[in-house]
């Protein structure tokens, strides 16, 4: 008995976010409340499990019979492919309506002490995407850990031999922050990363 509860504690702590001692609030939660939300989670997730998929190209969440996504599909967005992590990524750009190219989602970093090399990620897509497509920019929108900059500077080397732009996001302070709640390397890169008034 007690081990379908660890077992669903552990399933649901391996979401991001879910520490294990949240995980065993949320089992207790659904378990105590099994006739309505642990049937709507069950529901859902099936759903999502039957209906969604990532998209073959950007990597975005998408439909299963919308593959690919209407990002990809559009024909009237720009030539500029933006390199992100994730699909969430992509997500959170959209949202912010600052950008209207396309997408290519990696699914992940390279991350040695993960465990995540080069053959984890999605670079043969992007390969691929690059020679079958002319895009007049890729856009490194990666974080600016160490992980991050192995990945941009793997990519850059990558692509030396496509004769297209690279950039990558300027990074620096938060809006809303202070110097004050910067680290040293934040604090460098938006210096350097300055723009004139």
């Amino acid at each position: 008995m007690m081990a379908s509860l660890d077992r669903l504690s552990a399933a649901l702590s391996k979401l991001p976010g879910i520490g294990r001692r949240s995980a065993e609030r949320m089992a207790l939660r659904l378990v105590l409340d099994r006739k309505q939300m642990m049937s709507e989670l069950i529901a859902a997730m099936d759903e999502a499990q039957r209906e969604l998929c990532c998209c073959s190209l950007c990597g975005s969440i998408t439909s299963v019979d919308s593959d690919p996504c209407r990002l990809c599909t559009n024909l009237q967005r720009d030539d500029v492919l933006c390199v992100v992590e994730t699909p969430n990524d992509i997500m959170m750009i959209e949202r912010s309506g600052s950008f209207h190219g396309r997408y290519h989602a990696l699914m992940g970093k390279l991350s040695p002490m993960k465990g995540d090399g080069v053959g984890d990620l999605r670079f043969d897509v992007l390969r691929k995407r690059l020679a079958d497509n002319k895009f007049s920019e890729v856009i490194l929108a990666l974080s600016t850990d160490v992980e991050g900059d192995s990945t941009a500077a793997y990519i850059s080397d990558m692509l030396k031999n496509f004769e297209i732009k690279i950039s990558r996001i300027a990074s620096g302070l938060p809006s809303g922050s202070g110097i004050i709640y910067s680290d040293s390397l934040t604090l460098s890169r938006a210096l350097d990363g300055r723009v004139s008034l």
